[in-house]
């Protein structure tokens, strides 16, 4: 039997953004010895909201102002949202992802796409159930599933080795369904290797759900931030049962409204109806002021998301051009938002010893891949939502934290 030590154990925060371990650089530590190398510090567990930076969508704190001036009426909305905001954002999310979105029945305004996440977990899975994970994929499925007292049944996604498609194993994903596993979790575009899945791909899971009685919980939160040469297809728009897919969004990295804390789940009513009440017990609501901001999202300025593509991706292919010119090291170009998911070469040094090095060494901190995957013990997530001089000279200096370490 699980203790309760042992279950929050499994929810670990070391590796979460702005909650990294912070230790004395003493000149020789367990990572090894180095001097340290000047630069301006970059944080890549999380993207970079200043003004040097991205800056939050214009008109997100007139919104908020707007918000809290309506006082209580906007303090206090009903559970899963103020129903106006609500209406607005159903229409554009219908428009979004091609298939209709009731602001009534199919929708709910969440704490950040992390509460939503942890509603629709607790409205689908209960202990002992199985859950079908991608590997790799956002740290907070396997830790939430974990937590619920459920066993995570890996799914293999092999990004590196494929082309127009995120590389799923589509075969073990129907044997685990075979299996009686009845919730299916993964990202689209995948966080943390920014790989899209092919139509091919979504159309086979939709159908694989359908075949099987499987639930699907995707979450679609840098579905807007797309790169040219790709297209995306919409789960809930390829055919699966409407009762059986919950879709995860909201206003956050792309858009750099992080702060302001929220997400939004749409989908399958009845497990609306389980996350609402869920929600009634844990936070009561989403943030009520903040809920305002909601009416800036899909309603930025003309350009305002093309520029911010543009820029994004300007910072990701000079990154993606320093990293590949480091020998043994691989990495897939990103097709939507803001994550890199270099393997690195092999070093004389693990996975954890790196990381701290890399942050007392060189100023610079990064998401060990272990958080995505337990496999991807050589592996780090870059959030390049940065300072684009800034993130490059971040990347030379994590590739001369590389040499100094690399095996022979």
């Amino acid at each position: 039997m699980t203790t309760i030590e042992e279950k929050f154990k499994k929810l670990g925060t070391d590796n979460a953004p702005g909650q990294e371990i912070r230790q004395r650089a003493d000149g020789q530590d367990a990572a090894g010895t180095g001097d340290v190398i000047p630069g301006t510090p970059v944080d890549f567990s999380h993207g970079d909201v200043n003004e040097s930076a991205f800056a939050p969508t214009p008109g997100s704190l007139d919104a908020f102002v707007d918000g809290f001036e309506q006082g209580g009426a906007q303090a206090y909305t009903e559970y899963r949202g103020q129903a106006a905001i609500r209406e607005r954002v159903a229409k554009h999310l219908a428009g979004f992802t091609g298939a209709p979105v009731s602001a009534e029945n199919q929708l709910i305004i969440t704490p950040g796409t992390q509460g939503a996440l942890f509603l629709a977990i607790g409205a689908t899975v209960v202990p002992g159930d199985k859950v079908a994970i991608v590997t790799p994929d956002y740290f907070a499925n396997r830790k939430l599933v974990e937590f619920i007292g459920a066993e995570v049944v890996p799914i293999p996604m092999n990004h590196l080795q494929s082309q127009d498609k995120a590389g799923i194993d589509l075969d073990k994903l129907e044997a685990a369904f075979k299996q009686g596993i009845k919730t299916f979790l993964f990202s689209n575009p995948n966080n943390p290797a920014g790989v899209i899945y092919s139509k091919q791909e979504i159309d086979a899971i939709a159908s694989l759900a359908n075949r099987y009685g499987i639930t699907v919980i995707v979450d679609q939160l840098y579905s807007r931030l797309l790169y040219p040469g790709r297209d995306y297809t919409h789960l809930r728009a390829a055919g699966i049962d409407p009762k059986q897919v919950v879709t995860i969004m909201g206003p956050s990295k792309t858009e750099s409204l992080s702060g302001f804390r929220l997400g939004v789940a749409f989908g399958a009513e009845h497990l609306l109806d389980r996350m609402e009440k869920l929600q009634a017990i844990v936070s009561l609501r989403a943030p009520g002021y903040c809920q305002a901001v909601l009416n800036t999202w899909f309603n930025e300025p003309a350009g305002w998301m093309a520029d911010r593509i543009r820029k994004h991706q300007a910072i990701r292919d000079d990154l993606l051009s320093l990293l590949r010119d480091v020998p043994g090291l691989e990495v897939r170009a990103p097709e939507a938002g803001s994550y890199i998911f270099p393997r690195l070469p092999k070093l004389r040094i693990d996975l954890t010893q790196f990381t701290r090095a890399l942050r007392l060494q060189a100023g610079v901190t990064v998401t060990p891949g272990t958080e995505f995957s337990k496999d991807a013990t050589d592996s780090i997530r870059l959030n390049f939502s940065q300072n684009h001089a800034a993130a490059a000279d971040a990347i030379r200096r994590t590739i001369q934290i590389i040499e100094r370490n690399r095996a022979g």
